[in-house]
This record gives C-alpha cells, sequence and structure tokens, in this order.
C-alpha cells in the first residue's frame, strides 16, 4: 500500500508539472453529481454520501485555487432536487447550510449566491445570504481609487471566487433573467415594444445571476452521467465539458488534474 501511494504521489506530481499555467481554465463550474451513488456503493445511507460530498468541497476549492482558477461555480441543489422526498431532502438541505457556513470561515474565498434563492426555505435562504456576507472583505479593505488598502488588508481580487448554486435551475435563471429586465426597463418607463426592438444578448446576459463575471471554460461533471441538466445553459455556449467515471465524494485531485489536461489539449474555437 505504501508503495502505491508512493507511485500515486510521484504520478500527480508530474501530471500537475505538465500542466501549464497558461492553460488554466479562469472559470471551472462542476456538477457535483454521484453523493447518493458513491453512498448506495458503500452501503451507506443518502445523508452520509451527500455528509461525504460536501466534505470534498473545500479540499477541491483548494486544488483549483492552487492551479490559478479564478471562479468554480459549484452546483450543489438544483430546482428539481427541491421536489424530493423531505425525509431526504430536509437534511440535505442542512448538509448544505452546514457546508457553506464552514466556506465563509476559512475567509479564503469570495462566495456567491447563485440560484432562485426565494424558492428556498426561508430560513435555509437567510443562513446562506448570512455565510456569504461573511466572505466579503470588510469595508477596510476595499481598495481605494489609488488602489491601496487598509494596512492589514490582502487585495480581495486575489482571492477565488466561489459560486453557490443552490435551488438553481438554468431555464430559471434565464427567466429570473428576463423578469428582472423587464421590471428594470419598466421602472426606466419603456413600453414593451420599446424592450423588444432594442434587447440583446448582452442585456440578458448582464442579468444572469453570474452577471459580471466569465463564462465556464471548463464544466466537469462527476458520476459518469454526460448531460448539462441545465447547468450555465446561458453561459456554458463555448464551454468545454469534461464528464468524469467517478462518483463526486470519491474525487481526487488526480482526476482534476486528468480534467485540466484534457482542456489544454482541446482547440477552442470559441464558436468561430
Amino acid at each position: 500500500m505504501a508503495g502505491d501511494n508512493l507511485l500515486y504521489d510521484i504520478y500527480e506530481r508530474r501530471l500537475a508539472a505538465r500542466i501549464d499555467p497558461a492553460t488554466v481554465p479562469h472559470h471551472v463550474g462542476v456538477i457535483l453529481d454521484g453523493n447518493r451513488r458513491w453512498a448506495k456503493s458503500m452501503g451507506f445511507g443518502a445523508a452520509q454520501g451527500h455528509k461525504r460530498g460536501a466534505d470534498k468541497i473545500e479540499e477541491f476549492l483548494g486544488w483549483a485555487e492552487q492551479m490559478g482558477v479564478q471562479v468554480v461555480t459549484l452546483w450543489l441543489l438544483s430546482t428539481d432536487n427541491l421536489s424530493r422526498d423531505p425525509a431526504e431532502l430536509s437534511p440535505l438541505l442542512d448538509i448544505i447550510a452546514h457546508a457553506v457556513d464552514e466556506l465563509a470561515e476559512t475567509g479564503r474565498w469570495r462566495l456567491r449566491l447563485v440560484g432562485a434563492v426565494d424558492l428556498l426555505p426561508e430560513p435555509l435562504a437567510e443562513r446562506l445570504r448570512a455565510a456569504v456576507a461573511r466572505s466579503q472583505p470588510p469595508a477596510a479593505d476595499v481598495p481605494e481609487p489609488n488602489g491601496e488598502t487598509g494596512a492589514a488588508a490582502e487585495p480581495d481580487g486575489r482571492r477565488m471566487q466561489v459560486n453557490i448554486a443552490v435551488g438553481y435551475g438554468g431555464r430559471q435563471e434565464i427567466a429570473d433573467a428576463v423578469r428582472e429586465l423587464l421590471r428594470e426597463r419598466a421602472a426606466a418607463g419603456a413600453s414593451l415594444e420599446d424592450v423588444a426592438a432594442s434587447l440583446n444578448e448582452e442585456d440578458i446576459t448582464d442579468h444572469l445571476y453570474t452577471k459580471g463575471q466569465p463564462d465556464p471554460d471548463l464544466v466537469i461533471r462527476t458520476s459518469g452521467e454526460q448531460r448539462l441538466s441545465g447547468f450555465l445553459l446561458w453561459q456554458s455556449v463555448h464551454s468545454e465539458y469534461y464528464f468524469c467515471e467517478v462518483n463526486w465524494p470519491a474525487f481526487r485531485r488526480v482526476d482534476f488534474l486528468r480534467a485540466l489536461r484534457d482542456f489544454a489539449s482541446r482547440e477552442r474555437r470559441l464558436g468561430k
């Protein structure tokens, strides 16, 4: 066993060393799939699978940070998941809230909620909002016009952005974006005809949950399923996809490095 671990460590280090930092994706989206399948294969209950999957998140973010990724979007709960059996959904929601609390407490990353938060139980929504607020830089750390920050502050732009997709659905996001856009234009006095005549793709992009962020370069889905299930529908039009057979709780750094290696080997045409 010790010999196997040594060989694995050597392989992992060599793999990491061969990845050119210039090829690392700026934004990585992850569909964290396979918690229940992993639990079943191990003889555990679904809650144990979700807990083990939640424990993997901080480890994964550390790998992404080390490789120079700037934005990570983690899909933790879809809008469809909200219709699950309450006996499974209730502990899952608590596990998610606890995981987000722990991410905020590390102070390592800037968190952002991505999803229809109003569809979540209010206590959960408030808990998630509070955790995200704790992850933001204090006012003293915000760069001044001259680019300086407080004496002990680190410029917040150096911290990786982590999007927490909870109560998220791609169609829901686009519908919400259009609604927000229409309300905004109506408040400015525009008629429906005016909006229809001037509407363009950038208008939708500017009202998505991820507004102001780069689109994902790479989307990873674990557990062997080869579909997006509505994840970042609008944003992923030019994304590269990597489908990994490993269930999320068993996902290793070497699996992530292989995804980065695969991404680096592709010729990205970006629709051209």
